[in-house]
């Protein structure tokens, strides 16, 4: 089918809407009439080169929710007219990483920049008589969208689905910095860097967790201003006003739990972030720089003799398949405040000015709402 995508043909260009051709479901796939795609960082990351992509074209997004439209074969657990959220960590339960209960690790994720599907290794999208790679293997910076239903997770059909883009990515990773790979835990001082939507969702992973002070960091006053609105006791404009503020406050143990989610992550601000963590504390760096930069400042001494710890996470370490409705369960319940984290709303033919808007720090997260001029 013919359809309407948002394209980068090289680095550090504009994101270009135009005709697309997305191939019908194989063996395993399924199609997806796509109804809110949320713009992530992520996606910025391969515009400026941070995260490679196999080749060019690309399709670009990775937050997405909708109504599937049709199956391919052996689709076991998706119907026609289930509403779905897209996990931009695909998770088939089988393999050793999923096994040992680390499904966002599946071994799925190896493929996830090849650009080329899951079912059997072919190239589902072309544009211009040429392959196109979707991002994540999913690409939602389209109406339509045809993936492994290992990339889908069925969702209660009275959610939103704006709210359900949401957890595709951003909500689920920043909730799960806190409630996962920081371990937060009741009276817990906590650290966050960066507020745009996976800081403020770990922000409101670190309160669900009952953490009792939160010093949020962000160099916006914008953005601070939200924090406090969304639960924060301290904001800050930077990360060096913020060490010396909680030292003081603190009697100088600093915090037991820091959680980094800056747009880009820096080697030489990593002492800084291991300084505001107390003895025995741990860092959590989610935020992603460059995939080929490998310096860093740390003092691996006081590493070893406060024991402190520094952890990776993808996915906020989560299992999409629980997680994702979990997340929406607790939205419904009032639990999780995901609709005031829509800051703006776009068009698909208005993507560059989303981008530009999260660049400029106007947004918490923007979300592209799909009508019937897409399709």
């Amino acid at each position: 089918m013919k359809t309407k995508g948002a394209l980068i043909w090289d680095f550090n260009q504009p994101w270009s809407v135009e005709e697309i051709e997305i191939g019908e479901p194989r063996r395993g796939e399924v199609k997806v009439q796509l109804e809110a795609a949320g713009l992530c960082h992520s996606d910025h990351h391969v515009v400026t080169g941070d995260i490679p992509m196999a080749a060019f074209p690309m399709l670009g997004g990775h937050e997405g929710a909708g109504i599937v439209v049709e199956v391919g074969d052996g689709v076991e657990d998706l119907a026609v007219g289930d509403h779905v959220a897209a996990s931009f960590i695909p998770s088939c339960g089988r393999c050793p990483s999923c096994q040992l209960g680390e499904r966002n690790l599946c071994d799925l994720g190896m493929g996830l920049m090849a650009g080329t599907a899951v079912s059997d290794g072919t190239f589902r999208i072309q544009a211009d008589g040429k392959n196109v790679y979707p991002y994540a293997l999913l690409g939602t910076f389209a109406p339509y969208l045809v993936v492994h239903q290992t990339s889908l997770v069925k969702i209660d059909p009275a959610i939103p689905f704006e709210a359900a883009a949401l957890v595709s990515c951003g909500v689920t990773t920043g909730f799960g910095s806190a409630t996962r790979a920081a371990e937060v835990q009741p009276g817990d001082d906590v650290v966050i860097v960066g507020l745009g939507g996976v800081g403020t969702a770990a922000l409101l992973g670190a309160i669900t967790c009952g953490a009792q002070r939160i010093f949020a960091v962000d160099p916006v006053e914008w953005k601070r201003d939200q924090a406090l609105k969304f639960g924060a006791t301290h904001v800050y404009p930077d990360i060096d006003t913020a060490l010396m503020a909680i030292a003081e406050l603190t009697a100088g143990r600093m915090a037991r739990k820091v959680i980094v989610t800056v747009g880009r992550s820096e080697g030489k601000d990593l002492e800084k972030y291991m300084s505001v963590t107390a003895k025995g504390g741990t860092c959590v760096m989610t935020a992603m720089g460059s995939v080929i930069e490998t310096d860093a400042t740390l003092n691996l001494s006081l590493l070893a003799l406060l024991q402190k710890r520094l952890q990776g996470t993808i996915f906020g370490g989560g299992n999409p398949q629980r997680d994702i409705p979990m997340l929406l369960s607790m939205y419904q319940s009032g639990k999780l405040n995901l609709d005031d984290m829509v800051t703006r709303r776009y068009s698909l033919e208005q993507i560059n000015e989303g981008y530009q808007d999260m660049l400029d720090g106007r947004n918490i997260r923007g979300v592209i709402r799909y009508t019937d001029a897409d399709r």
